[in-house]
């Protein structure tokens, strides 16, 4: 039996107070840089994927109060060529975003296989760069995200 993904995922913007965001070039496809993605595995909960997604993706590790979810999700139509990774019919995948906020630049520990490179930009720049509708949705909206979670 084949394991399919569920369509249901998290995006993960990790910034600095500055608003530094970290992107990821995507192995699959240089040139396509994005914050950290994943998908949820059956019986996690969301914040437990986003915290793995993070680890596995930079080697960033966190414990639960660290990072905030936005309560905010998008729809969007899976890309035909990953469409396979998913029970024959399923179109469509739901993505939940979070944030961490780290004390300053950092270097992370790709994920072998998953990026190419990593660069931290200013957020309007990072969404500039961003492949994604969602992902530069999200980073559009960091400097209210990052404000209300100072409060």
């Amino acid at each position: 039996m084949t394991a399919y993904k569920q369509p249901i995922s998290v995006l993960v913007v990790v910034h600095t107070p500055q608003l530094q965001v970290l992107l990821l070039e995507r192995a699959a496809h240089a040139g396509y840089w994005q914050s950290v993605t994943g998908s949820q595995e059956a019986g996690e909960a969301l914040l437990d994927t986003a915290r793995r997604e993070l680890a596995e993706e930079t080697g960033i590790r966190t414990s639960p109060g660290e990072l905030q979810d936005w309560q905010v999700s998008n729809r969007y139509e899976i890309f035909a060529e990953w469409r396979h990774r998913y029970a024959p019919g399923v179109l469509y995948n739901t993505e939940h975003v979070f944030s961490l906020q780290v004390a300053a630049v950092q270097a992370v520990s790709l994920a072998p296989g998953e990026h190419l490179d990593y660069c931290w930009l200013p957020w309007r720049e990072a969404a500039a760069k961003c492949f994604s509708w969602s992902n530069r949705d999200a980073l559009l909206m960091l400097p209210e995200r990052a404000s209300l979670a100072k409060r």
